[in-house]
């Protein structure tokens, strides 16, 4: 059996060797994270069997399983999807543009500036739609992430510079978003502390269609610009003398993490650590090649979001949790056992 294949896109003049094993566990993966769906899609108060949520699905079931499924369900397990795929590739291209594992839009202040974002849209701006608070978080995050850049530069910006100043800014987005909290009135207070929980709960099919168009644009940004990617882990002297433009491409990888990480945010608030988990995963699984890691760990984070919302949702029943509680329970000790890790390498 062959350990390689070519994969050709002649319209885009693009071609691809892969390696076999990330392609293996990408179809796992994806067969895991559809039997995740159509499970999540059928438990509730209402338990729907797998072969009526298929149905149902199909358009075949009952009217009492469509109208559960389809108003109610489908859009929250899809956006879980959609904003776990969103915010494990703004993670993985993170670590491979910073070249530190611990590299997270959680941690380099992208997802603390659209959270202020949103925040400021709830508390100071009563009874906006969901669509301004969506436009907000973008916002915040797209503004965070030049700041963070324009401190960062001095004669380039050095990856070193940019998860340092990161860190700081996060830790004045945290504050901002404790003072936003503190001078609103308590009915807006309690609406965006639970956004800030992290919870796909109030998902919409408006929801899901802003966020499916934002991230059929930015995913396959970002999967053609893998090689560039790969080309920054070596270093900047290395990736210079392959011809690549360094800072031009660090720009616009920045800019495709920042997007994906400020449409997840918009679409659930900020879930933490799948940016950081999902990438890691993938990598043991894959290797540290781009073109193989950004899928695994796009279907990686969409199965974490996923079996979160499934566990909020049903392990403390009638209560209905928020998925990044129980993303922050895994995550946690994630962190600290990379942090051992990394302790033992150096």
């Amino acid at each position: 059996m062959k350990r390689k294949i070519t994969i050709r896109i002649r319209p885009l003049h693009l071609s691809l060797l892969m390696d076999v094993r990330p392609l293996v566990w990408l179809a796992l993966l994806t067969l895991i994270s559809g039997a995740v769906f159509v499970i999540s899609v059928g438990i509730g108060e209402m338990y729907i069997p797998p072969g009526d949520v298929i149905a149902a699905l199909t358009g075949q079931g009952s009217p009492a399983d469509i109208m559960v499924i389809n108003s109610l369900r489908l859009p929250r397990v899809l956006t879980a999807l959609l904003v776990g795929m969103a915010l494990a590739v703004a993670g993985a291209i993170l670590q491979g543009v910073v070249r530190n594992p611990l590299a997270s839009p959680d941690v380099i202040g992208i997802t603390g500036g659209a959270s202020v974002g949103a925040v400021a849209c709830l508390t100071l701006l009563t009874g906006i739609g969901s669509q301004w608070v969506s436009v907000a978080a973008l916002a915040g995050g797209a503004l965070t992430t030049f700041l963070i850049y324009l401190l960062a530069w001095k004669k380039g910006v050095s990856p070193f510079r940019l998860i340092l100043i990161g860190i700081g800014v996060n830790a004045a987005a945290v504050g901002l978003t404790s003072l936003l909290l503190i001078i609103s009135p308590i009915h807006t207070t309690s609406q965006a502390m639970v956004w800030l929980t992290g919870s796909v709960y109030a998902s919409s099919w408006e929801t899901v269609w802003r966020t499916a168009a934002q991230v059929a644009v930015f995913l396959p940004l970002t999967l053609l610009s893998s090689r560039h990617l790969n080309a920054q882990e070596l270093g900047e002297s290395l990736a210079t003398g392959l011809g690549s433009r360094v800072q031009l491409h660090r720009l616009l990888l920045v800019l495709y993490s920042v997007a994906l990480a400020g449409i997840a945010v918009a679409a659930a608030g900020p879930i933490g650590f799948v940016g950081l988990m999902a990438p890691h995963i993938a990598r043991m699984l894959t290797g540290p090649s781009q073109g193989q890691l950004l899928p695994v760990a796009a279907v990686t984070g969409a199965l974490l979001v996923m079996v979160a919302d499934l566990t909020a949702r049903t392990a403390f029943s009638p209560l209905d949790l928020p998925a990044g509680l129980f993303t922050a329970v895994l995550g946690a000790p994630f962190l600290i056992v990379l942090l051992l890790k990394s302790e033992r390498h150096v």
